[in-house]
């Protein structure tokens, strides 16, 4: 795709990041959300699973406390106060009511006008293969969005005290293919670093570089990618679905 990206929507106060494991918003867009934070908006990440199926040399039971751990830790440096992780299992998310009926639940929870997950489409781009994780919880969020408007999706949610909201206003995906709106992060890129380089255990467990060296390595590279279609300002890129 080509042609200009255009910034992202500001008419907004909370939003809810819904990804499927910790470190993917680092990887994805922790620079957008500083920046937003930092106006006084409030964002909260929405975990589906713990993490514990991503270190190969961690047993899961070992992997999934410390991977939180570092979630907290990341989440701080931008800003985050709220993280929440549910209990589907890392690796083998299956895509279906139950996914859909706990992102319902999160979002008339929190009731945000923006809500960001990572990508779902099935690449990256060419050459490319997304994770089955990525697609089922990208996927499901979208679907969530309307369930989460509807009483009689999920009519149990009602019982347990959480109202309908059809307040979201717009899904931004992180990581698309298929970006059409950006943020600047040129302010917010040190903050990002220090949110990926959170992830230590993870990162160390990847490469033999130091933690610090390659998130920065990493996030400037993807901040460069799509800065010519967004007036030369390093960016984090997103695929907005919603009102234009």
């Amino acid at each position: 795709m080509t042609g200009e990206l255009k910034p992202m929507p500001q008419d907004w106060q909370r939003a809810l990041a819904i990804v499927a494991h910790p470190d993917d918003l680092e990887y994805g867009c922790s620079g957008a959300v500083a920046a937003w934070t930092a106006t006084g908006r409030e964002v909260s990440y929405l975990l589906v699973t713990r993490g514990e199926a991503g270190i190969d040399g961690v047993p899961p039971g070992q992997a999934a406390p410390l991977r939180e751990a570092e979630q907290l830790v990341g989440a701080a440096e931008v800003g985050v106060r709220s993280v929440e992780f549910l209990d589907h299992r890392d690796g083998v998310i299956e895509y279906g009511l139950a996914l859909r009926r706990d992102l319902a639940r999160a979002i008339r929870e929190h009731r945000p006008g923006l809500v960001i997950t990572l990508n779902h489409h099935d690449s990256w781009g060419p050459g490319s293969w997304n994770s089955a994780d990525h697609r089922a919880v990208g996927r499901a969020a979208l679907d969530a969005v309307a369930d989460a408007g509807n009483r009689w999706i999920f009519p149990e949610l009602v019982d347990h005290g959480y109202e309908p909201w059809s307040g979201v206003r717009w899904v931004a995906v992180a990581g698309s293919p298929h970006p059409t709106h950006a943020v600047d992060i040129t302010d917010t890129m040190d903050r990002a670093v220090a949110s990926l380089a959170a992830h230590r255990t993870y990162l160390e467990a990847l490469s033999d570089e130091p933690a610090e060296q390659h998130a920065r390595s990493f996030l400037e590279g993807a901040a460069r990618e799509h800065a010519d279609r967004f007036g030369g300002r390093t960016c984090a890129a997103f695929e907005l679905i919603g009102e234009d």
